[in-house]
C-alpha cells in the first residue's frame, strides 16, 4: 500500500505539471492559469449542487425506511471528484468532471458496487455494527 501511494503522490504531480508547462507553452500563460481557476470554480459549483440533490435523496430514502446505500457511495465519488476539481491541474479536473457528472458516475458506481463487494467476501474489508 505505501509503495501504490508513494508512486500516487509522486507521479501525478509529474504529470500534472508536464502538463500544465506544455498547455502553458501552446495557449499562454493567463489563459492556463483563467482554465485553472475556471475548473476550480465549475467543480465547486458542480460538487455543490450534486451535494445538495444527494442530501434531498438521502433524506426521502431515511423517511421512506430505506437505507441510503447507493447514495452513500455517490457521496464518497462527489467529494472525491470535488477535492479533485479544487487540485490545480487538468489531469486531476478531468478525473473530477467524471466523478461529478451524472452518466460516468453512475457507469463507474457499478465497477465500484463490484469492486466493494469482492474486497468484502474475501474479508479485506469488515463491516462492524454497533
Amino acid at each position: 500500500m505505501f509503495i501504490r501511494l508513494l508512486i500516487i503522490f509522486t507521479l501525478v504531480p509529474i504529470v500534472e505539471l508536464y502538463v500544465l508547462i506544455e498547455a502553458g507553452q501552446q495557449i499562454g500563460i493567463v489563459p492556463t492559469i483563467g482554465l485553472i481557476f475556471l475548473t476550480g470554480i465549475a467543480g465547486a459549483f458542480l460538487a455543490r449542487t450534486q451535494g445538495f440533490q444527494l442530501i434531498n435523496r438521502i433524506q426521502n430514502d431515511l423517511n421512506a425506511g430505506r437505507v441510503p446505500a447507493n447514495e452513500m457511495i455517490d457521496g464518497a465519488m462527489i467529494l472525491a471528484g470535488g477535492l479533485l476539481l479544487l487540485t490545480p491541474g487538468f489531469c486531476t479536473d478531468l478525473f473530477g468532471f467524471i466523478l461529478l457528472t451524472p452518466l460516468t458516475r453512475n457507469s463507474l458506481k457499478g465497477w465500484l458496487k463490484v469492486w466493494l463487494e469482492r474486497k468484502i467476501a474475501r474479508g479485506d474489508i469488515r463491516i462492524q455494527r454497533f
